[in-house]
């Protein structure tokens, strides 16, 4: 059992033993002393010089008791100094505060800018909003905003407001354009938005269609999209069979050289439908001939095909590509084709890529024309609507194909080439 009274001899003996001893450590010592670390410490704490030996045998000092000098008198603050000190200390504090108040208020007043679109954009609001209020410099810290930063953004505000009256303005034209046509996208409402300028303006005058882009969503003008699947084509077993003149190839050198066509149904209130056939030249993309009837017989895409040949004049050495529909493979539709000179050609069958420019017309057109709506409210209504459209793609409507001009226009284009030079 260990000793419970030791002489001052025997603490001293030990003290020296541990801070003489190289490496020594308390635990150490206590055990070869047969007492308690606790002890030991606290004889090292009242009897300690302040130094031990190191295990290469050099003196450090001891990190139990500090090495003091014993000849430095403990100072004494006077009272005017220590309330000095503590006035001080208590300004320091209440400066800290005013500080983190300060800035609690700040943050709390930021929140409100963080959740819009540009983050950066409302961080420079937010600090020119509040600088009447705080300094820029701590608002610009809190924020996390270069100075040098915000003020470049601030001197450029002149030029900011000049672009968004810009952007109103030009926002004005398209909403003037789109209200004409609402199908339109930023490519059309592009090439209209020049057109209305004329070959003559300048450069800066001119549009990107980067920029209608931009303003046009900004201000949420968009032309309408819509997608619609429906099989319209019924196939002829005992029908007749054509080769594929076409490849997908759908592009011509001149106009009155390829056509396709198609057949698509034109939904009525009642549940009845009427039926659009087309024929459609692969140069421009004129829609050259059509017939609306009340019925899928072959008589619809005889009257198509007739009225392609009464604006072109003749069809002869013409190709009409179609589906694998029974009227396109009735002996009737190939005797007027041999009558009027053309040579017909068809896709795979149950392959709408093979007559893909068909397919896209006709989607375009009930998409532009019914957009929301599902049917046409009676038969005259609709035949009305499909023929304003279907006159107004020819001659108005711009085409990305057409260079963002209308078929018309573009054969136009063609037919001047050929005239020769006066």
């Amino acid at each position: 059992m260990a000793r419970k009274n030791y002489s001052e001899e025997f603490r001293r003996q030990a003290v020296d033993l541990y801070e003489s001893t190289p490496g020594a450590t308390v635990r150490g010592i206590a055990e070869d002393l047969g007492i308690v670390r606790g002890t030991l410490r606290g004889w090292l704490e009242v009897y300690g010089t302040g130094e031990k030996t190191a295990a290469d045998g050099t003196l450090t000092s001891s990190p139990l008791k500090p090495r003091t000098t014993p000849s430095s008198p403990v100072r004494v603050e006077p009272l005017e100094q220590r309330v000095a000190r503590l006035e001080a200390e208590n300004a320091a504090l209440r400066a800290e505060t005013t500080k983190l108040t300060t800035e609690r208020e700040i943050l709390q007043r930021a929140a409100k800018y963080f959740g819009r679109g540009d983050a950066l954009v409302s961080r420079f609001q937010f600090v020119a909003d509040n600088s009447a209020t705080f300094e820029v410099k701590r608002l610009c810290e809190l924020v996390e905003i270069e100075r040098s930063s915000y003020y470049a953004w601030l001197n450029a505000a002149p030029a900011r407001e000049a672009r968004a009256a810009d952007d109103a303005a030009l926002a004005e034209r398209i909403r003037a354009v789109h209200a004409e046509d609402n199908t339109q996208g930023a490519p059309r409402i592009t090439a209209e938005l020049n057109a209305q300028l004329g070959d003559s303006a300048a450069a800066g005058e001119r549009v990107n269609h980067k920029r209608v882009a931009r303003v046009m969503r900004f201000e949420g003008i968009r032309g309408y999209m819509k997608r619609r699947k429906v099989r319209t084509t019924i196939p002829e077993p005992s029908g007749q069979k054509y080769p594929d003149l076409l490849k997908r190839d759908f592009t011509a050198e001149r106009p009155n050289e390829r056509y396709v066509g198609d057949i698509t149904y034109l939904p009525i209130a009642d549940g009845t439908n009427l039926y659009l056939a087309t024929v459609i030249d692969c140069y421009s993309r004129r829609l050259v001939g059509w017939a609306v009837a009340d019925h899928m017989r072959t008589e619809l895409v005889e009257d198509a095909l007739k009225a392609a040949a009464a604006t072109r004049g003749s069809l002869k050495g013409a190709v009409f590509h179609s589906d694998h529909g029974s009227v396109y493979c009735s002996k009737a539709y190939a005797t007027l084709c041999r009558k009027l000179g053309v040579t017909q050609s068809m896709g795979a069958v149950g392959t709408s890529a093979d007559n893909a420019l068909a397919e896209s017309f006709n989607a375009t057109m009930k998409r532009e024309v019914l957009q929301d709506a599902a049917c046409w409210s009676d038969e005259l209504t609709c035949r009305r609507q499909v023929f304003r459209w279907l006159v107004r793609y020819n001659t108005k409507r711009r085409h990305s194909w057409c260079r963002y001009t209308s078929p018309v226009a573009f054969e136009t284009g063609y037919t001047a080439t050929l005239r020769p030079a006066a």
